[in-house]
């Protein structure tokens, strides 16, 4: 193996997969407003159409089950910071799609770690690799809350897919791969698409209070998760792929709710004073094995990144039914202004 020397203490280049999701489009405009040269990857050229045509943003179209064309666009990045975001990110997906979640998830993930590690060894620079881990690894948690310490033990094909991907992370860090993890908690905002829980009540509540009336159907109200502003975690990614060393971090904000809270919250914001007569459960919304009550403790993050949450529960609900309703009346921003 060739001697890596540590990476510049200002990164010229990064890369970014899955590009056009929610993370990683806040985590390119993070980098490019800091003058980073951003590459990042998608599936289809117009993935990447609500980014632009953007001064230092180089697309590439890449599947990540493709490894012989992972292993090229890291070559052609030659990044100095890697953040691997892409994959199959629903977990009711992956019920309906589990050799597909684990080839994408899991092998995709492992495919561009090994990558990065093959090219650091080739140009003896190094490549500072953030997995993008999640909560679901924990699945049915023996502890609450959740830190670095919790035994991984999936309960979704979703969650399976991570945990291998996490694992890999490590493996990779001790043959000398830079191989940082964020291990995230919900986080949320105007980005996420609809099927996302979040997204679909807060565009249910904007749509029922612009037209007047109208029904919302959800799954299970009673499940608490720990639900935070998107951008503060990208915030923990940066931190985390520029730390001395690498490490796994728990990324949350320490406290839960439920999803009839979320609910509650965003039909006062759209101004609808009844929620209870516009949504209705259907069993056919709940999952297969829901995961328990997932909350982390990020108290890792906060000693060592300096790393905390800035946007409370409620103020990420109200952005979002802000945003939706904007777009219904036809007088707001994009997602990217």
């Amino acid at each position: 193996m060739s001697r890596v020397v540590p990476a510049a203490a200002a990164p010229r280049r990064a890369l970014v997969t899955g590009l056009a999701g929610q993370d990683g489009t806040l985590l390119a405009l993070r980098l490019l407003a800091e003058g980073l040269e951003v590459h990042g990857t998608v599936r289809s050229p117009e993935e990447a159409a609500g980014l632009g045509d953007r001064p230092g943003l180089h697309v590439h179209v890449v599947d990540v089950t493709d490894h012989a064309a992972v292993a090229d666009v890291v070559a052609a990045a030659d990044p100095d910071e890697l953040y691997h975001l892409a994959g199959v990110s629903s977990v009711a997906l992956s019920w309906e799609r589990p050799v597909l979640t684990g080839a994408v998830t899991g092998l995709g993930a492992v495919a561009v770690l090994e990558a990065a590690r093959r090219h650091q060894d080739a140009t003896g620079r190094a490549v500072h690799v953030v997995q993008a881990s999640s909560a679901e690894i924990f699945g049915v948690p023996d502890r609450a809350p959740q830190d670095e310490s919790t035994p991984v033990r999936p309960a979704s094909p979703y969650g399976a897919a991570k945990a291998y991907a996490h694992h890999m992370a490590g493996v990779l860090r001790a043959r000398g791969l830079f191989a940082a993890t964020v291990v995230l908690y919900n986080h949320e905002s105007p980005l996420r698409p609809p099927g996302f829980v979040t997204r679909k009540i807060t565009a249910g509540a904007a749509r029922i209070a612009t037209e007047g009336g109208g029904e919302l159907v959800l799954g299970d109200l009673s499940v608490r998760r720990d639900w935070g502003w998107a951008e503060d975690h990208v915030d923990a990614m940066v931190r985390a792929a520029r730390h001395d060393r690498p490490d796994d971090f728990v990324v949350a904000t320490g406290t839960t709710h439920s999803v009839e809270d979320l609910v509650r919250l965003a039909f006062a914001r759209a101004g609808v004073a009844d929620w209870r007569a516009h949504v209705r459960t259907d069993p056919a919304f709940v999952r297969p094995a829901e995961a328990a009550e997932l909350v982390g403790d990020a108290s890792k993050a906060a000693r060592v990144l300096g790393w905390r949450p800035t946007v409370p529960f409620e103020e990420v609900v109200a952005r979002m039914v802000d945003h939706d309703l904007a777009l219904l009346r036809g007088g707001g921003p994009g997602p990217q202004a």
